[in-house]
């Protein structure tokens, strides 16, 4: 495979308080990664720092060989980097096509080109369709999370960061969700997945990282890794992950 993006030494800090430290992961073209680990051990802020939300410098970012770290956001779009943020963050008092043309409106006036369509993400997500005019603030929060998904993949994404799209919603729905990332990486999107649930992380990625308190303390191939390998790198030894 080829590489697509990886971070080297990778350090980020919020003011005084540094919350990340030589963090190296890698993501190859067609791949899915997760990093697990708790509440507070750096998964969101790798993403931020990636994604340029966060001062980092260029050499400890690489997309495509070529040091990035510290690309404004939107600029790290038009590269083909995109996030489905935690919390989801959409435009309220907008309807569900608002929101996605706002994705569209942004890529096109950018001459920026891909595969994803509205009507390609209304296929990956039937309810769309269904919910098109109604306001993004009326929906469940599973609908709310694919509207957020399908923005993204508006952008048309190379890598797709997604912070805790599991986050708060009822099994069935994340099932649903989590069904349509194999098919989004057929369509040449490499996923970055932050998880908190190890079984879920474990299950859709090819790789995981695991991360505690700024570092990453496990990687390797999903299937491979054990649950007492995985519980003494998330908790640092002595607890057990269910």
């Amino acid at each position: 495979m080829t590489e697509l993006l990886s971070t080297h030494g990778l350090v980020a800090r919020y003011g005084d308080f540094q919350a990340l430290y030589d963090v190296d992961v890698a993501i190859d073209e067609g791949e899915i990664i997760a990093l697990i680990g708790a509440n507070g051990a750096g998964k969101s802020t790798f993403l931020r720092a990636v994604m340029g939300l966060l001062p980092v410098k260029p050499d400890m970012v690489s997309l495509d060989g070529r040091p990035i770290g510290g690309t404004p956001t939107d600029q790290m779009v038009q590269k083909g980097v995109a996030i489905v943020p935690e919390g989801r963050r959409l435009f309220t008092g907008m309807s569900v096509n608002d929101n996605l043309r706002v994705a569209i409106d942004q890529v096109g006036s950018r001459g920026r080109k891909g595969g994803w369509t509205l009507e390609r993400v209304q296929q990956l997500f039937p309810i769309l369709v269904e919910k098109g005019r109604v306001p993004v603030q009326n929906l469940s929060g599973g609908q709310q999370q694919m509207v957020s998904i399908g923005r993204a993949l508006l952008c048309q994404p190379r890598l797709l960061l997604c912070d805790e799209i599991s986050l708060g919603l009822a099994p069935k729905v994340i099932r649903e969700i989590y069904a349509v990332l194999p098919e989004i990486r057929a369509q040449g999107t490499s996923i970055v997945l932050v998880e908190q649930d190890v079984g879920l992380a474990k299950s859709a990625s090819d790789r995981l990282y695991c991360m505690l308190e700024g570092r990453v303390t496990l990687s390797g191939r999903s299937n491979d890794v054990t649950r007492e390998q995985i519980s003494e790198a998330y908790f640092g030894g002595g607890h057990a992950v269910v």
